[in-house]
């Protein structure tokens, strides 16, 4: 028996601290880890003659009902992680971007960036402002070339951003529409740029053979400026298609051709008339006036809320006729079957939607 067991005085014993087995380390950025506090002395009511064993027993093995600190959040779940990661991966990208750290194509597309700025500013409308149903993705093809041919209407062309960001988010293997635009979009100094970053290229056979050539998704709207320009009194009836140019294109590739329905797209600016004298002073396509545009100014160019719907319908084998990319008959029957197959499906998305506004 000790002395202070001989006096009668009480003995104490103070259970130590034990971290769970899950605890990781504290980070550094200053949330520290809640400790629980020591558990209060509690008296023996028998003496302990244990006092021979190795303090380490007694570290290991704590006295049942003592305290022991709950393990802590994991350190990606403290608050300010997402921002921190968001921030350290956008100092990264400028820091890539001003050094030239990255890779674009022959045609000058930049993958990275379309994924950073381009698709994110689009997906805005296409979610949020649009409200856009997508319907048919299974008909694109998941690897390998393939030729997308679509209405065109809206008086700028923003049907072709929503389809090709749309097209990328909802696709399994989230492949990229290389779009086919006018002259004028490369003519002018910033938007040819961004066209060139973005996918684009001149809607001309060479380039559409090229991407094909190298299994690229190419989009591309035959009705040209006749569609996005056309009056709100026209909306859905499709314009021609020119002289098929596309058809040849996917015949000389052998690509299949997914022809595509755009419902949404006329009521964002509808034109009411097109004072064409002005357009050719300019040098436009046409001069349109809408509802708000010119009266309005700048907020004129705020697209209306209207509902959007996209069917994308099965692909129209080309294989077979390879032999044919130059015969202007077959060329031109193919062109007519894809326009039937568009103004269709429009006609039964229409009937989906009563409301050009509606949710």
């Amino acid at each position: 028996m000790s002395g202070a067991e001989e006096r009668g005085e009480a003995r104490y014993d103070v259970p130590l601290t034990v971290r769970g087995p899950d605890a990781d380390p504290a980070r550094r950025n200053g949330h520290r880890r809640a400790t629980a506090a020591a558990a209060e002395p509690t008296p023996t009511d028998e003496p302990d003659t244990s006092t021979d064993e190795p303090a380490a027993v007694a570290e290991a093995e704590p006295r049942a009902g003592a305290p022991v600190a709950p393990p802590g959040p994991a350190v990606a779940d403290q608050p300010g992680d997402h921002w921190d990661h968001k921030v350290a991966k956008g100092l990264a990208f400028l820091r890539r971007r001003l050094s030239g750290d990255y890779e674009v194509d022959e045609f000058g597309f930049d993958p990275e960036l379309t994924d950073a700025v381009f698709h994110p500013l689009v997906r805005l409308l296409y979610r949020d402002w649009f409200r856009t149903e997508v319907s048919g993705v299974e008909h694109v093809p998941e690897s390998g070339a393939g030729l997308v041919v679509g209405n065109h209407a809206g008086t700028v062309a923003l049907d072709a951003l929503v389809l090709a960001t749309a097209l990328h988010d909802r696709h399994p293997a989230h492949r990229y529409l290389r779009l086919l635009g006018a002259d004028l979009v490369f003519r002018m100094p910033v938007v040819s740029e961004i066209a060139r970053k973005t996918g684009g290229t001149v809607a001309c056979n060479p380039d559409a053979e090229r991407l094909l050539g190298n299994g690229e998704l190419v989009g591309v709207f035959p009705e040209g400026f006749k569609g996005v320009g056309k009056l709100y009194a026209d909306r859905y009836k499709l314009q021609r298609f020119g002289r098929g140019g596309f058809v040849s294109a996917a015949l000389r590739t052998g690509t299949p051709i997914v022809p595509v329905a755009i419902v949404g797209g006329e009521e964002i600016y509808p034109i009411l008339a097109d004072i064409k004298p002005l357009a050719r002073l300019l040098k436009l396509p046409y001069f349109p006036i809408t509802p708000t545009f010119p009266w309005l100014g700048p907020l004129g160019m705020l697209p209306l809320p209207s509902k959007w719907l996209i069917e994308f319908c099965p692909p129209i084998p080309t294989a077979h006729l390879r032999d044919s990319a130059d015969d202007p008959l077959v060329v031109f029957n193919l062109a007519d079957q894809v326009r039937e197959t568009i103004q269709q499906t429009l006609h039964q998305l229409l009937e989906r939607r009563p409301d050009p506004f509606g949710p």
